[in-house]
């Protein structure tokens, strides 16, 4: 009698959401490494959906209930086929916040043979408390449930820190609207510096960002959030970077970009009041809710082989 196969991370997942949390726990069992003894191999599909591992399957995740509303704004699918995203690559994630994108990316990297690295807040003594709980948050989540997200690797990038990843292993690094965090911290340059490095030769950098206008001013601590598309590609390239492709897979000709609290007063974070002040309840959001997210560049850059 021919050798059944275990039970794939997904299907466990899947069957879990199904049955409960005490079937889930028997398959468990199975994805590390025990077999079923009666039961058929798990079918390549989901019952209702797309084929599992697959990167609709990710997206469309039931894990992602919370988050798919604003898929409507960020395009994850279109943005990561754009970028060139295989199952079998190494990807490393600059900041991944709390997680918007490692929600797919883990589980769809996870079932394809793929690593998935997030390159975290530095933390440690003198770091932001804000960033250290959610980077403990983070982990916390993330860490917890290799049935569905894999072996995810925590590494860190700020000021002082080191390599994201080891020289030359990684086949896609992303940046996810950071650019202007990083510009006001003074480490944009290190951040393609250190994403260079990492990429093998011939792998891409994906960069997702709050767009200024080309006509506007920078601001070298881009402290509204926006930055030029020109800006960006010239650290790119000066960090050995080469242009492939632009998209406007994310752009909203609706953003003025001229906001009162930045682009923060846009959705997600929908800011009545700067940073830091109580909300105000008599600031009239209508218009900019009207305008939903920030119109942003897409981009892919290639290390040279």
């Amino acid at each position: 009698m021919a050798s059944e196969r275990p039970i794939s991370r997904a299907a466990a997942t899947r069957r879990g959401l199904l049955l409960g949390a005490s079937a889930l726990s028997a398959l468990a069992l199975a994805g590390c490494g025990r077999r079923e003894e009666t039961a058929k191999p798990p079918p390549a599909t989901t019952p209702s959906g797309p084929p599992e591992g697959s990167l609709e399957w990710a997206v469309t995740g039931p894990w992602r209930i919370a988050d798919r509303a604003r898929d409507e704004w960020r395009h994850p699918m279109e943005t990561l086929r754009f970028f060139g995203l295989r199952p079998d690559m190494t990807v490393v994630e600059f900041w991944p916040g709390s997680g918007w994108y490692t929600e797919i990316l883990a589980p769809y990297l996870a079932e394809g043979g793929g690593t998935y690295i997030a390159a975290g807040f530095a933390t440690g003594p003198g770091s932001d408390p804000a960033q250290a709980a959610l980077m403990a948050a983070y982990q916390r989540q993330f860490g917890a449930d290799r049935l569905l997200y894999g072996e995810i690797q925590f590494t860190a990038f700020g000021p002082m820190t080191g390599p994201v990843a080891p020289a030359g292993t990684a086949d896609m690094v992303l940046f996810m609207r950071n650019i202007h965090a990083w510009m006001a911290s003074g480490i944009a340059e290190k951040a393609f510096a250190d994403a260079f490095a990492a990429l093998r030769p011939g792998g891409v950098l994906g960069i997702e960002q709050h767009r200024l206008g080309p006509d506007a001013d920078q601001d070298p601590a881009a402290a509204n959030g926006y930055v030029q598309e020109a800006f960006v590609r010239q650290l790119a390239e000066e960090a050995g970077f080469v242009f492939v492709e632009a998209s406007e897979i994310n752009a909203n000709d609706a953003d003025s970009k001229d906001h009162p609290f930045g682009v923060e007063t846009l959705a997600p974070q929908r800011l009545t009041a700067p940073r830091g002040a109580p909300p105000d309840p008599d600031f009239d959001r209508t218009e900019y809710d009207a305008i939903g997210e920030s119109d942003r560049m897409t981009l892919k850059f290639r290390k040279p082989e």
